[in-house]
């Protein structure tokens, strides 16, 4: 039987994977502290998860404002208090190497990379005073295969692979559990945005509801087994 104590903060929370990871965890009854740019957004989703019962704040946070990104996530951590942390905020960057400026290379590494960096060693203390939590950071396939055109994306997520797998070796002693989910395409608003230049089907993506659902079983496995790494692509054999 899942927990009903459980208490999570999702990065990324008001869209895509992070939104679908909110709802998934509320029908599961876990309590959730909900991190993103836009009140508004958040907003909606704190109204929507909480007729399912569970208790949900909302922190308005800028990730891309990296020095302060620790503080806010340490007092978000105490207030709150927390066993799940799900890195799910990201952006999207298509551009060959060669024509990619150092602004957006550096803010590519900053949200995907850095920030993820932060809200981590935000969380860690309190994770080892209790000896437990777990930590999901959203990777890609991308880590994986270098996609050409996506030059600082495959690299931001090939360093966030990195991070998992140091930060996993390093604290599976104190009882925290990391893992790596790389989905294939998924279906979201990144494809919307103006940093994303592609043009694919996106009715044969990942919903954000499927990749949520490898979260959720991540999360909520017993404390003595952890899923180290999971890929989820999807079925119809788009990226």
């Amino acid at each position: 039987m899942i927990a009903t104590n459980r208490r999570a903060l999702i990065t990324g929370a008001s869209s895509g994977i992070g939104r679908a990871t909110a709802i998934a965890f509320a029908k599961a009854g876990i309590d959730l502290a909900l991190v993103s740019r836009s009140q508004s957004k958040l907003d909606a989703v704190a109204a929507e998860v909480s007729q399912l019962g569970v208790a949900v704040n909302v922190y308005p946070c800028d990730l891309s404002a990296v020095e302060t990104v620790e503080a806010q996530i340490g007092a978000i951590a105490a207030d709150f208090g927390l066993d799940i942390l799900v890195n799910s905020a990201g952006i999207g960057y298509t551009g060959d190497l060669r024509d990619t400026s150092l602004a957006d290379w550096q803010q590519v590494m900053t949200i995907n990379l850095t920030s993820v960096f932060q809200c981590i060693q935000a969380v860690l203390p309190g994770m080892r005073d209790r000896q437990q939590g777990t930590i999901i950071n959203i990777a890609s396939i991308a880590g994986y295969q270098a996609f050409p055109g996506w030059g600082a994306y495959n690299v931001s997520k090939a360093g966030l692979i990195a991070l998992s797998k140091t930060l996993a070796a390093e604290e599976r002693a104190n009882g925290i559990r990391v893992v790596i989910l790389n989905p294939g395409a998924v279906n979201t608003s990144l494809w919307d945005t103006e940093t994303v230049h592609a043009d694919f089907d996106r009715s044969r993506m990942l919903t954000p509801q499927t990749v949520a659902q490898s979260v959720l079983h991540a999360a909520t496995l017993p404390s003595e087994a952890v899923i180290e790494e999971l890929t989820v692509m999807p079925s119809a054999g788009a990226l």
